[in-house]
């Protein structure tokens, strides 16, 4: 199940940054927007226990197709972006300069 709700969260993160520019990565916001019905039975069953993870034939084909159109989806939110594709050099600078100083903070 884990793995299947890290497939929606990839593919609906994407689709919201392309869409607005901003990161969002928690499921149960985003879903406020996309409206995935299944999506609450499926965090559901995770939040359940393992005994509830899996899946039948009928629904690995289901979120097949699913995959499919929200990759779909994806794709036609990237080609009518209008986010830059590279950052501006100050930008790389500046997130460069965040890295360096998460790395070096997080040695001590």
């Amino acid at each position: 199940m884990k793995p299947l709700l890290y497939v929606y969260r990839v593919l609906l993160t994407g689709i919201w940054l392309m869409r607005t520019g901003e990161v969002e990565a928690n499921l149960v916001t985003l879903n406020e927007t996309f409206r995935l019905p299944y999506l609450p039975e499926l965090i559901a069953r995770k939040l359940a226990g393992p005994e509830q993870g899996t899946l039948d034939e009928g629904d690995l084909a289901f979120h097949q197709g699913e995959y499919e159109r929200l990759r779909a989806e994806l794709q036609a939110a990237h080609e009518a972006s209008t986010l830059r594709e590279m950052p501006e050099e100050a930008a790389r600078a500046a997130l460069n300069d965040l890295l360096v100083r998460v790395r070096l903070q997080n040695r001590a």
